[in-house]
């Protein structure tokens, strides 16, 4: 079976209008992942496994690398049956160009397993 490639620098619209290619390229989120508390995948986009590293404490790993470990990671985390608001944080010493490591925790700053978790990163593919 012959593969074949769509080159296009627009894409547009019959009512909504168009839109340049590179917004579509450079602005998708290049990994996403949705787990629970006990740190099985619900979802996901690129991504190959994730590890739990202890109460917390969670590192993604890519199927397919970044270009570079300077990627922009984002993340919420909280309970199902509650409004309460976690921090989500991460350290670029452990991030790497396919993996990144973060931590979710309470204002007390006490690391906390929680029903919905979940990161999305924006950066280049390798």
């Amino acid at each position: 079976m012959a593969l074949g490639k769509i080159k296009a620098d627009t894409l547009e619209h019959s009512t909504a209008g168009s839109l340049d290619t590179s917004y579509v390229v450079n602005g998708s989120a290049k990994v996403w992942e949705r787990h629970n508390a006990s740190h099985s995948l619900e979802s996901s986009f690129n991504v190959s496994s994730i590890t739990d590293n202890g109460t917390g404490d969670t590192t993604v790993t890519y199927t397919n690398a970044l270009s570079a470990a300077t990627q922009v990671i984002g993340g919420s985390a909280g309970n199902n049956d509650s409004n309460e608001c976690l921090i989500v944080s991460n350290s670029r010493a452990a991030s790497t160009t396919t993996t990144h490591r973060y931590v979710v925790g309470d204002s007390g700053g006490t690391y906390r397993d929680r029903a919905v978790n979940a990161t999305l990163v924006h950066g280049d593919l390798a």
